[in-house]
């Protein structure tokens, strides 16, 4: 399973508009990692190229990595920084398989509404696969919406999990589910000790981590709030748009 990041941003993305910062003027520089889209991860089995998101960066990200086709899309919740960028699909892609909890997909494809899908409603703890690729969704808590999941993805021997966005009060049924994981991608959007209730900071993901045993972790989601990527990444283990892991 190949992992590419397509974006490690939170939802304004880095540099913001009008901010001066440290992270936003070294995101200015041309080829700083600290510049950050809306989140987006494409996985590949090798044959198939699965997304998960479509922020609203999407069309650049594509075009930046090189990315010409798609083969389904999953959405973690309905949040317009995971899913507002769908519509870029409109005239490139017909009949796009999507995936995701019921309630996530009547929002996503209800605003999507002029496009043309293959919808696949996915329950929750349910094993589904695309390609070779075992996805299942699991609950995790994002106020204010009434549903946010996170996925555990099974490709051979190696399992990656994503958190999506949520705070650490995660249900144990979910928390059984991402145990062991050679790969935790986590949403982790501020460093400690700032606090943000929807979210896990930096400090949290490692307690999770931890808790849950995974072997590696990178934190995706990821604010101007942090230092520079390069001199962030010497104490916290970030994601950079870019970023290629293979599992």
């Amino acid at each position: 399973m190949r992992i590419t990041f397509l974006g490690t941003g939170d939802a304004v993305g880095t540099p913001k508009i009008g901010c001066k910062c440290p992270a936003c003027l070294d995101a200015r520089k041309s080829g700083s990692r600290s510049r950050r889209y809306r989140p987006g991860l494409l996985l590949s089995d090798g044959r198939l190229n699965v997304l998960i998101e479509t922020g609203p960066d999407l069309r650049s990200q594509l075009l930046e990595f090189g990315v010409e086709n798609i083969d389904a899309v999953i959405w973690s919740h309905s949040h317009r920084d995971h899913a507002g960028g769908f519509g870029d699909f409109w005239r490139v892609k017909n009949n796009m398989p999507v995936y995701g909890e019921r309630r996530v997909l009547d929002y996503v494809l209800g605003e999507f509404h002029f496009m043309t899908f293959e919808r696949h409603d996915c329950g929750l703890y349910q094993s589904f696969t695309i390609g070779e690729l075992e996805f299942t969704l699991f609950e995790v808590t994002h106020p204010p919406i009434v549903i946010a999941t996170g996925m555990r993805v099974r490709h051979g021997e190696k399992t990656m999990v994503y958190t999506g966005d949520t705070n650490l009060q995660i249900p144990e049924a979910s928390l059984q589910l991402m145990r062991d994981a050679d790969l935790l991608i986590a949403d982790a959007i501020v460093p400690p000790p700032i606090v943000i209730d929807k979210h896990m900071n930096a400090a949290d993901v490692a307690e999770l981590a931890k808790n849950v045993g995974a072997k590696r972790t990178v934190l995706t989601h990821l604010a101007h709030l942090y230092p520079p990527h390069d001199e962030a990444i010497k104490k916290y283990p970030l994601g950079y748009d870019g970023l290629v892991v293979d599992l």
